[in-house]
């Protein structure tokens, strides 16, 4: 299969940020150096930007048609075959886009072989699912709903006649896109899907202390952002999302199955694309939200956020973390909460009026 976004993909983490991260080992017992806020904040600046209002698209221009359709898809659980599931059942809006699963029943209850990631902020990442196989939300909205251990409709054509027969949803598609004939197509499905997934974004009190507003965040969270930039954690997480922007190999300093509770090792993005530097290479996740999104990692074994963040200093710059180092970052982790916008949650029910 080919290998979208190869520029963004590496198994290894420059050894500079190692090299300082390892450097900064010394006061890993203590406290981080001191430093006035207003260069804390200017540091993060440069490191960290605020949510846009919107993730937009050229080739998927939002309309409050097309959004109010993809809204009505994203709970439907008629998009499923036997309509036991929606797309909400796996990406729970109000529980930040999760299930709170290590991995989740389809249509007939088998279980995915991976984590249920966030859809929030989704759209603004790299590319989406942890091997990065889909290049955009329009993309990966159309993928599971074929999948047979996921929402299991047999083909296309399946599910456009059954949309097709479904109450209101042709003068939806119509409204949503004008002047299409015909309008209810599998293509304008995953498009519709796509633009109400890209009205999904949370900023947060992070954005607000990006934005100028130092008293934003306290003392305590400061610094844990302080303790997160001086491990080199930025030189994986960082950006508008705070991560998802690159692949890398998850253990770069031990096989990552010795440390959770993983029933058997991923080989991750190797699976898609044949090459040997992808093996256990995964998408950094993003940390917005994180700490409403438990279990942790590709395979969900991890059950807490301070466990996940001990690991990751572990296995990807060589260092250990105590529990209070730990809870520092994530208080600073917890600055990224946000709120699911109103209006995808305003009159949303998952049933299946498709059938």
């Amino acid at each position: 299969m080919p290998t979208a976004h190869r520029p963004f993909v590496t198994g290894r983490t420059p050894g500079l940020v190692l090299a300082a991260a390892g450097a900064l080992a010394a006061w890993l017992g203590g406290q981080p150096p001191a430093e006035a806020a207003d260069g804390l904040w200017e540091r993060a600046t440069t490191v960290f930007k605020p949510l846009p209002p919107v993730a937009s698209s050229t080739d998927n221009p939002l309309t409050e048609a097309k959004v109010a359709l993809g809204k009505r898809l994203y709970f439907d659980s008629g998009l499923s075959k036997q309509g036991n599931v929606s797309c909400n059942s796996c990406h729970d809006l109000t529980a930040y886009g999760v299930d709170h699963r290590s991995f989740s029943p389809g249509d007939d209850g088998q279980l995915g072989g991976r984590n249920s990631p966030t859809v929030l902020n989704a759209a603004l990442h790299v590319a989406q699912f942890w091997d990065g196989r889909a290049a955009d939300v329009e993309e990966q909205a159309g993928m599971p709903v074929l999948n047979p251990l996921e929402m299991a409709i047999p083909d296309e054509k399946f599910l456009v006649e059954r949309l097709a027969a479904g109450p209101g949803y042709a003068a939806a598609f119509a409204a949503a896109f004008p002047g299409e004939e015909p309008a209810i197509t599998y293509a304008n499905i995953r498009l519709a899907l796509g633009a109400f997934e890209r009205t999904l974004l949370t900023p947060s009190r992070f954005d607000a202390y990006l934005e100028g507003d130092r008293s934003a965040l306290d003392a305590h969270e400061k610094a844990g952002l302080e303790r997160f930039m001086g491990l080199g954690c930025t030189s994986c997480h960082n950006g508008v999302t705070v991560g998802a922007r690159f692949f890398r190999k998850f253990g770069l300093n031990d096989p990552y199955w010795v440390h959770t509770r993983s029933a058997k090792p991923d080989e991750g993005r190797y699976l898609q694309t044949g090459d040997p530097a992808d093996r256990y290479v995964f998408k950094v996740a993003s940390l917005r939200n994180v700490a409403e999104t438990a279990p942790y990692f590709h395979d969900g074994s991890v059950a807490t956020l301070p466990e996940a963040i001990k690991i990751m200093a572990e296995l990807q710059v060589g260092l250990q973390l105590d529990d209070a180092q730990a809870d520092e970052i994530a208080a600073f982790l917890a600055t990224l909460t946000g709120e699911v916008p109103a209006a995808a949650l305003e009159g949303a029910t998952t049933g299946s009026p498709a059938r």
